[in-house]
């Protein structure tokens, strides 16, 4: 009896095998990321765009970009109220913000802060400390500071002024030495950046929750210098924290005070940017000793920063959900 049980079970065990060979050989399902772009200043309509298409052709992840639009449809970084194509967060692996003073409608909002509470991983730009300003209303006395220093680490204060915008580098960022080893760091060396210092600790100032201080920013120039005191003439400029919203799971987050459009132009920002997206989706053992390839895949010419100096009716690459 035990013997034609056997005759009869053996052939059932190997038509199993291809179908598990099959599903073995199938590839990992690629991360999706989702870059929001929504500032009025620093180009991130065109450095995101920039990010995504080396994330697509180089890396093989899938990406989409939102982008804030006008009621005729077009890229208008003026357009405070309205970012495009956030249903994509309903599938995002990992949200990329570089939004400025957004008064979005509620249910834009809700989408942003649904994804943030969900406990998957976050990234942030430079004006994300400002991501939300709204004037009054239910929405202002957590939406325009609270948040942000709640999910990326601080909020905005100040900065450090912005002498001959895009004409001079303004801040010397160096590798925070007991952080050297930290693999968003690998293959990223000192470089100087257009950017104006942000402050966001010191003088009674200070970063909220954990945080890992991965880079350090000293203003080369600086409207604080005869009160250092209270706005240190260094602070970080890149660091990585953890959030929990209301699912009570820990989020990875990356942040950078980092970007003014010309900041990418180094090769060192890139790969920051790049290595900061790999980290914050748990991929860090993918990250190469000299960090991850950051070559541009396409032109990259963008306007200098300064509100209104958008380049009128670009065309969004990667909008409205991924590509593939």
């Amino acid at each position: 009896m035990a013997r034609a049980f056997s005759r009869w079970i053996a052939p059932a065990c190997l038509l199993l095998l291809p179908l598990v060979a099959r599903a073995a050989d199938e590839p990992a399902k690629k991360p999706h990321v989702v870059l929001i772009s929504g500032d009025e200043e620093y180009r991130s309509e065109e450095s995101l765009p920039m990010l995504a298409r080396i994330l697509d052709e180089t890396h093989g992840f899938r990406v989409s970009v939102c982008y804030s639009m006008n009621a005729e449809g077009k890229v208008d970084p003026n357009a405070l109220a309205n970012i495009a194509g956030l249903e994509a967060l309903d599938d995002a692996d990992l949200v990329v913000m570089f939004t400025r003073f957004r008064k979005l409608p509620d249910d834009q909002l809700e989408r942003i802060k649904k994804y943030a509470d969900g406990g998957k991983p976050m990234m942030g730009f430079r004006t994300a400390t400002h991501a939300f300003k709204y004037d009054g209303g239910p929405h202002a006395a957590e939406m325009n500071e609270a948040w942000e220093r709640k999910v990326f680490g601080q909020k905005w204060i100040t900065h450090h002024g912005h002498f001959g915008d895009g004409e001079e580098m303004l801040t010397a960022v160096s590798i925070n030495t007991p952080e050297a080893g930290h693999p968003a760091l690998r293959g990223v060396k000192s470089f100087e950046a257009y950017s104006w210092l942000y402050h966001v600790e010191g003088g009674g100032d200070s970063l909220e929750g954990e945080c890992t201080k991965l880079l350090i920013g000293k203003a080369l120039k600086s409207g604080h210098a005869k009160e250092f005191d209270r706005f240190p003439e260094t602070n970080p400029v890149a660091w990585t924290k953890t959030y929990t919203g209301a699912s009570g799971k820990p989020a990875r987050v990356f942040f950078t005070t980092l970007g003014h459009p010309f900041d990418f132009r180094a090769e060192s920002m890139r790969k920051l940017a790049l290595n900061g997206v790999f980290w914050a989706l748990g991929l860090e053992e993918q990250i190469p000793a000299d960090g991850v390839k950051a070559d541009f895949v396409a032109p990259y010419e963008p306007n200098n920063s300064g509100v209104g100096t958008f380049k009128k009716d670009i065309e969004p690459a990667y909008l409205a959900g991924p590509r593939r």
